[in-house]
């Protein structure tokens, strides 16, 4: 939303991963970088191949920290939503780069988006973020450069209609 100000956070769409007491955590989606994975990854070897998976800008927190969101349960990480995995297994990374191809809907993100203790609830209540329900199709197949409209559009709200508010107290 407009009242949100932080840069990086900018005309984003965030999959919320956690969300307890302690913190949340999520992972920006529209974001893509010209850089491959295989670029920045450290493995224990070499790579037999490269499929040319892209990196993707998962947030400002932890840059150096990697992670693949997945719609296939490899068995290597958690749910985050039916039909939605997240992983930061090195091994189920090496497999997905040395793939053929590289799976249909795979993120490889770096960086995480991160909240202290009660820090998003108190932007949700002063109406900075809009929520959507989590949709695979939207995070997989949905150009990144649309993402953010389309999701807005879901909930039946033309995106230049967003302006600033109070919000919600």
């Amino acid at each position: 939303m407009p009242q949100l100000l932080d840069p990086n956070f900018s005309r984003t769409v965030v999959l919320l991963c956690e969300h307890r007491d302690e913190g949340a955590m999520g992972l920006v989606l529209n974001r893509p970088s010209d850089t491959l994975a295989s670029q920045i990854v450290q493995l224990d070897s070499d790579l037999a191949q490269d499929n040319g998976l892209t990196v993707w800008l998962g947030g400002p927190v932890d840059p150096t920290r990697g992670w693949l969101l997945i719609g296939e349960d490899y068995n290597e990480g958690v749910t985050i939503a039916p039909g939605l995995y997240l992983s930061a297994s090195r091994e189920l990374l090496r497999r997905v780069l040395e793939a053929p191809e590289t799976p249909e809907r795979c993120r490889f993100l770096v960086g995480y988006a991160g909240w202290g203790p009660r820090q998003l609830d108190g932007e949700l209540a002063a109406s900075a973020w809009l929520t959507v329900p989590v949709d695979p199709e939207l995070l997989f197949d949905t150009p990144s450069e649309l993402m953010w409209e389309t999701a807005i559009r879901r909930l039946g709200i033309e995106p230049t209609a967003l302006t600033m508010g109070p919000g919600v107290h």
